[in-house]
């Protein structure tokens, strides 16, 4: 019998976190799964960790360092499940996530795209959950009206609490290889699949992102970086002004992000593609400011962050 799920998980030096992933995943109620691992050329201990399981449903493939866009698509190449779901190597999931992820096909199944809310996790004192006023308070699924601007607060599609269906992929074709080091490679196919198929989701959280973790790689530096320019959905934006706003709030993000990094080049090709009326005071503040005061706020946001102080600069 074919699993019903393919579950994805790309790993790189991530010892001292896959095992505890790897149980979370063997912890389902939902079981018709597989696990298809990608050791992308761990240095560490790793690939040892994944090899201590012996569940007959687990795979690895150990491949050189390409990269989590290519490891993802290597694991959807490899996969038989009729829904690929995925899940970072330092994340973990509660034991209905599957299960909840089934319901939601099984409710919604036009869906291209399957979300449940989630968690950031920074310690047992700091626990964040996303809360998007587009649903009710009360527990609730269904079809979301209009994925941008539901995303605005939050990312309402989150890698490690998404499914997506494999003949999705088939039609749209897989991440994007040329954006790389978690700068928009997942924002880039959700776009993708919220632009052409409809997107379910359920505010019930069944998964953790884990923010303390070392070597995420949303903490790799800037420069090192290739991030999505956005602008292959110019002509969509043109005639969808959620799909704007959203785009000009990562614009305005990554704008940010290189004027920090001293890179003002690229700071000035997102800026000059944000509409004004898009652009939130603050972050137009932090435009204007000489880079290293901006450096300055920076250094002091992080340390407010430990205080579980959350500041944010695009809204």
């Amino acid at each position: 019998m074919l699993p019903f799920f393919s579950i994805i998980i790309p790993l790189y030096n991530k010892e001292n976190a896959i095992e505890n992933t790897l149980k979370s995943v063997f912890n389902q109620s939902f079981t018709n799964y597989e696990v298809i691992v990608i050791n992308d050329g761990s240095t560490d201990k790793s690939e040892e960790k994944v090899n201590a399981f012996s569940d007959a449903r687990l795979r690895l493939i150990s491949t050189e360092n390409k990269g989590v866009s290519q490891a993802r698509n290597l694991g959807i190449s490899e996969s038989k499940g009729k829904l690929i779901a995925f899940l970072d190597a330092d994340d973990y999931w509660f034991p209905t996530h599957l299960a909840s992820l089934h319901q939601l096909h099984k409710n919604f199944p036009e869906a291209g795209l399957l979300a449940t809310n989630y968690q950031f996790y920074y310690s047992d004192k700091k626990i964040i959950q996303p809360v998007f006023d587009a649903f009710p308070t009360e527990k609730w699924s269904g079809i979301v009206p209009d994925f941008f601007k539901a995303s605005m607060q939050f990312r309402l599609a989150w890698t490690s609490a998404v499914a997506v269906r494999k003949d999705v992929f088939q039609s749209l074709g897989y991440f994007d290889e040329n954006i790389t080091l978690g700068a928009g490679e997942d924002t880039d196919m959700w776009i993708r699949i919220a632009l052409n198929y409809p997107v379910a989701f359920e505010n019930e959280v069944s998964a953790n992102y884990h923010m303390a973790t070392e070597n995420r790689i949303s903490l790799s530096k800037t420069l090192e970086r290739r991030f999505s320019k956005l602008d292959k959905f110019s002509n969509e934006e043109k005639t969808n002004s959620s799909l704007k706003k959203y785009l000009d709030l990562y614009r305005s993000e990554f704008a940010l992000k290189h004027k920090l990094a001293g890179n003002l080049q690229s700071f000035h090709f997102y800026k000059k593609a944000i509409s004004k009326e898009n652009l939130h005071w603050k972050t137009k503040l932090l435009f204007n400011l000489p880079t290293f005061l901006l450096q300055i706020l920076y250094y002091f946001k992080k340390k407010l962050e430990h205080f579980n102080v959350q500041t944010n600069a695009y809204r």
